[in-house]
């Protein structure tokens, strides 16, 4: 199968296996277990489920084991980034996660906590974007803000997606 050749619509949910199709990452670096509502071109919702074995959670100061703000926020960018492959004709590039502004981290998330991440598209251009995400758990917001990312083409050798959605 070539790459952006499949255009069927893509609906939710998707399973771990689904978002292994559309993002180029791989465990332990892929963040997003499963999506949950999927808007093309306006917004998605996606669970991140934090258990104890995460090899980046944070031990520091003796307290309950943490999940670093930086990986919280490659996830939104992740679950942003499943939002911006799923078009037919961007299946084929790379996301490239250029800024973020206005990240305000609000609460920290432990083993055990269920993350929702929703992503909404505030502006999207053909090959630059800017969405805005929010990180919740049990309603209270962990980390919001505001991302930039840039399309490109996958070089010979790139990790690309398998299969179809």
């Amino acid at each position: 199968m070539v790459i952006g050749e499949d255009v069927e619509p893509l609906k939710p949910p998707f399973d771990y296996a689904a978002i292994e199709r559309i993002l180029p990452h791989r465990y332990p670096f892929l963040l997003v277990d499963r999506i949950t509502e999927f808007e093309a071109d306006r917004r998605i919702v996606g669970i991140k489920n934090v258990s104890l074995n995460e090899r980046y959670l944070s031990h520091a100061g003796g307290g309950p084991p943490v999940l670093p703000f930086t990986i919280l926020t490659e996830a939104v960018a992740q679950v942003g980034a499943i939002l911006i492959l799923a078009k037919p004709e961007n299946r084929d590039k790379l996301p490239f996660f250029m800024g973020i502004e206005k990240v305000r981290y609000r609460r920290p998330v432990h083993p055990g906590d269920v993350v929702t991440i929703e992503a909404t598209v505030r502006r999207l251009r053909s090959r630059m974007g800017l969405l805005h995400g929010v990180a919740t758990v049990d309603g209270e917001v962990a980390v919001e803000g505001t991302m930039t990312f840039a399309l490109g083409a996958r070089r010979k050798g790139d990790a690309t997606p398998r299969g179809r959605v």
